[in-house]
């Protein structure tokens, strides 16, 4: 990649577990920053654009080589992604220093242009509270809302802070959430998505599903291989049953990989009540 001068390098460079990822999006968009390179992935509008999350590695090593994309390939996938993109400006972030400066090296990237520090954006409080979380319960966090981790990594999320803020009818969310995880190589046990965060995007999805009158449940199960949702409705008199499941079902399903990457194994819904129009009654 030829280091096109039109792209601005930022990097946000704080210790490990000091809260960078928490406030990534905060300082690129306080800095009109289009692209963050977190973790090894490309974001941009809090969605995933491309790379894997290190934190999938093995071992905190190979972790380590895949945020500075030195395994084989890595940097080329990236570099391609940036050249497909074309992006203005680029938020880095790193440990130190010397990460983000390799970072740059091996993507082929125009010089630094100006580098913010975490206590830059955080207090000393703030800080030493992120590295609690860190070093007692093995936290870390993802800027996005949307991790890869289908099949083999179904379900792994933990704790999503906020899906999206929703402006009514008709308008599309604004994404917000930052994924909270275990790495791969984590001791403490496995992550997990919440259930919430499911039952919200379904929630959501029904208000663009004509027919459908209201939610009446939702149970989610969660299997090694991935979850399935049974769902209870209540429907609007007049609109065909088969067209309203067919379209709340192929919907959920969608936004469910989209959002979160689970391996959707099923999604079952059951009408439980019929709402006419005009009348209060169900």
């Amino acid at each position: 990649m030829s280091k096109d001068k039109e792209i601005v390098v930022t990097a946000f460079v704080g210790p490990s577990g000091t809260g960078k990822s928490h406030r990534a999006h905060m300082v690129a968009k306080n800095k009109g920053i289009e692209y963050i390179i977190d973790d090894a992935i490309l974001i941009h509008n809090n969605k995933l654009i491309a790379g894997t999350s290190a934190k999938r590695a093995n071992t905190k090593i190979e972790s380590v080589k895949r945020a500075l994309f030195s395994v084989e390939g890595q940097a080329e996938e990236m570099k391609a992604a940036i050249k497909s993109k074309k992006p203005k400006s680029i938020l880095i972030l790193g440990t130190s220093d010397e990460m983000v400066q390799k970072i740059v090296n091996n993507l082929e990237l125009p010089p630094i242009s100006e580098t913010i520090y975490i206590q830059d954006v955080s207090s000393p409080q703030e800080i030493e509270l992120a590295r609690s979380v860190r070093m007692s319960e093995g936290k870390h966090v993802i800027p996005v809302p949307t991790f890869e981790i289908k099949k083999d990594f179904s379900g792994y999320l933990l704790d999503p802070l906020q899906i999206f803020r929703w402006r009514g009818k008709g308008t599309t969310p604004f994404m917000t959430e930052k994924s909270i995880i275990r790495p791969t190589f984590s001791y403490l046990g496995n992550y997990t998505i919440s259930d919430n965060v499911l039952r919200t995007i379904i929630e959501y999805i029904s208000k663009d599903v004509e027919g459908i009158y209201k939610i009446q449940k939702i149970k989610i199960e969660n299997y090694p291989d991935g979850m399935v949702a049974y769902i209870e409705v209540t429907l609007e008199y007049g609109h065909n049953l088969r067209v309203i499941m067919k379209e709340l079902k192929e919907k959920a399903k969608k936004e469910i990989d989209k959002l979160t990457a689970m391996n959707v194994l099923d999604i079952q819904i059951t009408a439980k009540g019929l709402h006419i129009p005009g009348e209060d009654k169900e």
